[in-house]
């Protein structure tokens, strides 16, 4: 494994434990319902860049689109649809509740990524 890669797996890691740290034991009105938002862009973007470590210029962007695709699904009742929504994992993977600050903490997510990743 490159050392770009080992790199973007242990950021995908520490990103993912502080996700899992935050959905278990913060119960706030920023860190979790802000914060976490724009964190999970950072480890889906990650752990993508642990499969292509000399990065892509749209996957930032394309993290985001991504990350508000399942946010709109979310609006449409999407893990019902597809007969998933009795698995309590699907209906914490999709989520179940559309809420327009989370596009916005996304769309922050996938900005902070580009403006990092141009620096």
């Amino acid at each position: 494994m490159s050392g770009l890669r080992k790199r973007y797996a242990l950021a995908f890691l520490l990103l993912l434990g502080v996700e899992v740290v935050i959905a278990l034991f913060v119960h706030d009105r920023f860190v979790r319902p802000y914060l976490g938002d724009v964190l999970v862009v950072w480890v889906v973007y990650a752990f993508l860049r642990t499969l292509f470590p000399t990065g892509l210029p749209w996957l930032p962007a394309g993290v985001a689109i991504f990350a508000a695709l399942v946010e709109v699904g979310q609006a449409f009742h999407l893990v019902d649809r597809l007969g998933l929504g009795h698995i309590p994992f699907f209906r914490i993977l999709l989520g179940n509740t559309f809420d327009w600050a989370d596009l916005l903490c996304y769309c922050a997510g996938g900005g902070l990524l580009l403006l990092i990743e141009t620096l």
